[in-house]
């Protein structure tokens, strides 16, 4: 019987580890290691890779510059291309002035070297959680931009920290190669 009883529970405590280990990295909690550790998608965008940050602009009123397309057609939209960030707003644009810049503290895992998956959004709210418990608002008037993302699709995502309006940051998408500005909102 005890035998029996033993063989029994070292069946059922092998068998339990490949299910634990099986679980799948969006259902992983936010804050555990597996939920950071995600395998990451190759990028589609940028040539296939993850641009380096983007160089801060010194002339403070400088217009957001485009792609130039054939046939005299300019892509103004908010995207990487060549490493080169297009669209990015005028540095003094008054939509991005904060009175309280990082009123929850810096986000210090951003840049190329950090890709992460989106583990939970509120669509209502234009809000998102990254693996690994980071939550991070989008701003109003870039939403039209992002809304049609397949956001919990395990896309890669990179936080970079926006070199022209303190406080912000932008949020490159792997796969589109478009990008965001978001606040930080803590863990």
């Amino acid at each position: 019987m005890k035998t029996t009883s033993l063989c029994i529970l070292m069946t059922l405590t092998l068998s339990r580890a490949p299910l634990c280990k099986a679980q799948r990295p969006s259902e992983a909690p936010p804050h555990s290691q597996e939920a950071q550790e995600q395998p990451h998608s190759q990028p589609h965008a940028n040539q296939g890779r993850i641009p380096p940050a983007p160089p801060a602009r010194h002339e403070r009123s400088v217009e957001p510059q485009g792609e130039p397309r054939g046939q005299g057609q300019i892509d103004t939209r908010p995207h990487v291309s060549n490493d080169h960030w297009y669209g990015h707003d005028r540095p003094d644009d008054k939509r991005y002035h904060l009175d309280h810049a990082f009123p929850h503290g810096r986000f210090v895992r951003s840049g190329p070297g950090n890709r992460y998956s989106v583990v939970r959004i509120d669509r209502d709210d234009h809000r998102f959680w990254l693996a690994g418990g980071f939550f991070f608002d989008v701003a109003a008037w870039d939403w039209p931009i992002c809304a049609d993302w397949c956001w919990d699709c395990g896309d890669d995502y990179v936080v970079y920290e926006d070199p022209d309006h303190i406080g912000w940051y932008l949020l490159y998408n792997t796969q589109t190669g478009a990008y965001v500005h978001v606040t930080y909102e803590g863990t």
